[in-house]
């Protein structure tokens, strides 16, 4: 493999329809690190096949999962895998030679995802390249940004990688909906403990942005009534983030409090 090996660390719950498809990209990585939050399903009867580092913990946050997971890793190279992602075999190759390659002047590579969706591979519409840093050295990361999408940030020098992760995004469009539900609920509560501010201009004008950036820019025009689909539930996104924020404003002014949201 190479010098100092690598971890790959999985964070999951409840994920029997994806994890064995996970899990089988990564049988090549010197160790495999699964943190689950005490799955109700198979999950954990599925990890148990191809690895023994399985630790069960309390969901404490996207951000603080990863980290954990990130502490508990025991190889010098650490390759962050969510369970509805696969490493593509350019991926996996790519990996092996930059390791053995350039591993010395280099701390941490960014990865393009490339995600499946209505049955088509979306390389348009706005959620392609979506470059994050996915594989680091254990002890030059650390993780920064906001729930529901933590990153890592790495104190030395960054490269891009070619291959993509592949992404199985949503089942279909009802658990599309039901994630944006999930995720703009922690989204506004985020911006709340931040102390964003609720303005009607964010709430006019983002939604709109982000539908030109999916829909037109991005090219999200050439897929049809898919792409005008997933523009329309990217703005859906952004507007709900900000309606949920002043849903919080008015909830703090009802209970005569100082303008925290509640944890």
């Amino acid at each position: 493999m190479t010098a100092g090996g690598i971890s790959a660390i999985v964070v999951c719950f409840n994920e029997e329809d994806n994890i064995r498809d996970c899990l089988e990209s990564l049988k090549w990585v010197d160790e495999i690190v699964v943190v689950d939050s005490y799955s109700t399903d198979r999950t954990l009867e599925i990890c148990r096949e191809y690895t023994d580092r399985i630790i069960q913990r309390p969901w404490a946050g996207y951000g603080d999962q990863m980290a954990f997971a990130h502490s508990r890793a025991t190889k010098q190279w650490v390759l962050r895998i969510d369970a509805d992602e696969r490493v593509s075999d350019g991926l996996r190759q790519e990996i092996v030679s930059v390791l053995s390659r350039s591993a010395d002047q280099v701390d941490g590579y960014m990865v393009p995802r490339l995600a499946y969706y209505l049955n088509r591979w979306w390389r348009r519409g706005g959620w392609y390249p979506d470059r994050s840093i996915r594989l680091f050295r254990k002890e030059k990361a650390t993780w920064a940004g906001e729930d529901p999408h933590p990153k890592v940030t790495v104190a030395g020098k960054t490269r891009r990688l070619r291959n993509p992760l592949y992404h199985f995004s949503y089942r279909d469009i009802s658990d599309h909906l039901r994630r944006i539900n999930d995720f703009t609920s922690i989204s506004s509560r985020q911006l709340r403990r931040q102390g964003k501010k609720w303005r009607w201009v964010d709430n006019l004008f983002r939604p709109l942005f982000r539908f030109c950036r999916f829909y037109i820019w991005k090219r999200g025009f050439l897929e049809g009534f898919p792409g005008f689909f997933v523009a329309a539930t990217a703005a859906i996104y952004v507007f709900l983030k900000y309606a949920r924020l002043r849903e919080l404003e008015l909830e703090a002014r009802r209970e005569g409090g100082t303008g925290r949201a509640k944890p």
